[in-house]
């Protein structure tokens, strides 16, 4: 008799623990589920558990408070960062009139006679001038292009993209000795694009080989959607190549560089739902973009 209660007593005790695992467990998932979905969505809603168990939810009120805690941060960085972009967009306006101008004014001294040494200063001033207004134009395109509504995609053969954007700049590459080794397949490569975005990023990324490559650029279009832009670039190093990205990352020998042209290509390129990625090899650098179908 003795044996029978203890045995029953045995069993209860199972079923017990067999439901008090089961209800921990199936905490513990609501808890991960409503952790990521938290961890995306900006929202006030706790993390709430069905079970009694205290060390449970002692561990979800832990993670509400870590939660607050972030979303805390979260809303500074994006007041901080819009504070940043506005900033930068209004000191970017402000300056392009001035400069405006100055280049006025320098238009007009261009009809005056004027001795060696002055023509040379002069053409010093406009030199300077204009490097300004494109570092100026840079800034004011950037905030502008983070802050405008999503763009609007279409069909577009990414051959016909790349083609003029290497015939704009195909004169300075000519002149830094820079000639580019062109591959693009005869069918074309049709993908959902924005086609003044995939200009900005070719032009933006054929502009940092000239910036930083010495000797021969390679520039191929695969059907798959691929993009590799790769050139000699002994002044960089591993470390600097990973940063290229960053906004107003430059390295030493960047004259007249805001550090914002790649940063710009990277975000057009996610806005596309395209992929942009850096590569240093034997002193080499190597830009990839892949644009997958559908």
């Amino acid at each position: 008799m003795f044996f029978r209660i203890l045995c029953v007593i045995l069993f209860l005790v199972i079923l017990i623990l067999l439901y008090k695992i089961y209800t921990v467990k199936k905490a513990l998932r609501d808890i991960c589920a409503l952790f990521d979905k938290h961890l995306t969505a900006d929202t006030n809603t706790l993390i709430t558990v069905s079970t009694g168990d205290r060390h449970i939810r002692k561990l979800a009120a832990h993670l509400n408070d870590e939660l607050a805690a972030l979303r805390s941060q979260r809303r500074k960085y994006m007041k901080g960062d819009q504070a940043l972009k506005d900033a930068v967009t209004n000191i970017s306006h402000d300056l392009r009139t001035p400069l405006t101008a100055v280049s006025g004014y320098l238009e007009l001294l261009d009809k005056e006679e004027l001795n060696k040494d002055a023509a040379r200063y002069l053409s010093c001033i406009r030199n300077r001038t204009e490097a300004l207004k494109s570092l100026t134009e840079e800034l004011f395109r950037y905030t502008t292009s983070l802050s405008a509504e999503k763009m609007t995609l279409e069909p577009l053969d990414i051959r016909t993209v790349l083609e003029e954007s290497l015939l704009c700049l195909y004169g300075a590459m000519v002149q830094k000795e820079m000639v580019p080794d062109v591959q693009i397949p005869e069918v074309p490569v049709i993908r959902q694009l924005n086609r003044p975005a995939l200009s900005r990023v070719f032009s933006n990324i054929l502009q940092n080989a000239l910036k930083y490559g010495e000797g021969a650029l390679s520039v191929s279009l695969q059907e798959s959607g691929e993009i590799l832009f790769s050139n000699p670039a002994p002044s960089l190093d591993p470390v600097q190549v990973q940063k290229l990205f960053n906004r107003f990352f430059t390295v030493e020998n960047a004259k007249n560089s805001t550090g914002l042209g790649l940063s710009i290509a990277k975000t057009l390129v996610q806005e596309m739902q395209g992929e942009i990625t850096a590569e240093y090899k034997k002193n080499r650098l190597s830009i990839r973009i892949l644009f997958r179908e559908g």
